[in-house]
This record gives C-alpha cells, structure tokens and sequence, in this order.
C-alpha cells in the first residue's frame, strides 16, 4: 500500500474511490498541511499501491487497517469520498476504536452500491471489455477525462493530469486492466446492507458533506446516512457540487472539516 503522509499535528486519514486515487485529496492536503498530519491511501490498484486478491469493499477497508497498523494511526479524523465511503462506513463499524470522527462525501450508501449511473461501466468490466477500451484511449486525455470523469466534475481543467494520476497508474500494473474490471464486478450492494444493523448503533462523531448536483448519489442518501447513523451531527449541502467536489471545490469543505473537527476537542 502507498500513501501520501505530509504535515504534522493530529491525523486526517483520506480515503478515494474506484478510478481515482490519493491525488484527488491534493488540493484539501494543500490547506490542511500546516496544521494536520494528513495520510491519504492508494486504494489497492490505484495510484502507487498494488492490487491485491480480493478486492471487494470488506477487503479495502482491512486494506485501510493494514496501512493504520503500520503507522501506528489511531484517534483518526477520517474523511472519504465516492467507493471510498462505502470503504469507510465498513472501516468504521469494524475498527470503530480507531476512529475520532468520520466525515462522508458523496459515496455508496446502503442499496445505492453501486449507482445506477455507474451500472453500464461496471457491465462492460463484467463483460471484460472495459480495461481494452481504455488502454485504447489512454493518450487521449480529454476524451478519456469527457468520458471517465466528466459527470464527476463540473469542469476539468486539466485532462491530461486526472488520467496520469488516476487511470494510467492503474493500466501501467501488470493485469491491471484485468484486475481493475475484477474490482469494479467485485462492488456489492450486499456487503453494505449487512452492516447497516452496525450503523444503526454508530456512534463516531459524524459530518456529511454532500455535493447536490451529483448525478451518481442523490442527496437523499446524505439524509440516508443522517437517519441511520446516530453519530451524525450535521448534513452540509454543497450547492451544485458532483461527486468529485473535495478536488475542485476543496476551498468550500475544508472550513467544514474545521469547523466539525474543533468541535470536538
């Protein structure tokens, strides 16, 4: 497992989601470095890390434990985006201890693992054709960015850097491309529905921060998690956001993360 490890004071630990990596924490890192140790994970497969076997969402989060293990991280502020949430809802039920707090973006939630939206890609992985029709157009950044990410931001600026930090690391692994399509077949609505009876019971610290304009996971899921989990404090709305807000509107969550986490000392 590879991770970014920057700043020192008490730990943030971020978690990304399918397709991406730790570079989608850059710009949340970038105000928080002077005043936070934050740690933010490759996922197995993505960015620097290596895939692994079984790469179900369970496995991810024990995946994420491993890396605490070895840092020896505990009393952590927690703070996940997109499968990276569903990563974390697991992560929190089993390793609750670890926890001072937990705060979700737009993520998986309950029976919406994964989307709806998301369905038609995790087909063509399950039919094997999606890793040769990205290898294929790779070195075409902004129709790889149009098409793997558009609906996740509301502007990309710069195509060439999301598909070098995250998709091209994924395809340059050995199989990655095969192992990427098994991750993707791999996500499973049943592995959140069994954990909601351990949500219901909950009690970390909790701040929902979730972008409105998302066409993945609709709001309804934020107020979803608000209702089940009762260490929920608050539900923030981020007016307009898609799923990929925490990079190009960091500027708008990072006074959230603040202001939740001072509340707590």
């Amino acid at each position: 497992m590879h991770y970014e490890d920057v700043g020192q004071g008490p730990v943030a630990l971020f978690v990304h989601g399918v397709g991406t990596s730790s570079y989608l924490w850059r710009n949340v890192i970038a105000e928080l470095r002077d005043e936070r140790r934050c740690v933010a994970v490759d996922l197995p497969l993505h960015g620097g890390s290596e895939p692994q076997e079984d790469l179900s969402i369970p496995a991810l989060a024990e995946a994420v434990e491993e890396v605490c293990q070895e840092l020896g991280l505990d009393q952590v502020d927690l703070v996940a985006n997109d499968t990276g949430g569903a990563v974390a809802q697991i992560f929190a039920v089993r390793h609750s201890e670890r926890l001072r707090s937990l705060t979700l973006t737009n993520c998986d939630v309950h029976t919406n693992t994964p989307p709806e939206a998301f369905e038609p890609t995790v087909q063509l992985a399950a039919d094997g054709q999606l890793a040769a029709l990205t290898e294929a157009v790779l070195d075409q950044p902004e129709l790889v960015a149009q098409t793997a990410f558009g609906d996740g931001y509301e502007r990309i600026d710069d195509p060439k850097a999301l598909v070098d930090n995250f998709l091209r690391p994924i395809f340059a692994k050995q199989d990655g491309g095969r192992a990427f399509e098994r991750l993707l077949t791999s996500i499973d609505a049943e592995d959140m529905v069994a954990i909601e009876p351990q949500l219901t019971v909950l009690a970390v610290p909790t701040l929902v921060v979730w972008g409105t304009g998302d066409v993945f996971f609709d709001k309804k899921w934020a107020y979803w998690l608000r209702d089940t989990i009762p260490g929920v404090r608050e539900v923030v709305e981020i007016e307009g956001g898609r799923l990929f807000f925490p990079d190009e509107r960091a500027g708008e969550l990072v006074p959230h993360l603040r202001r939740f986490w001072a509340s707590l000392d």
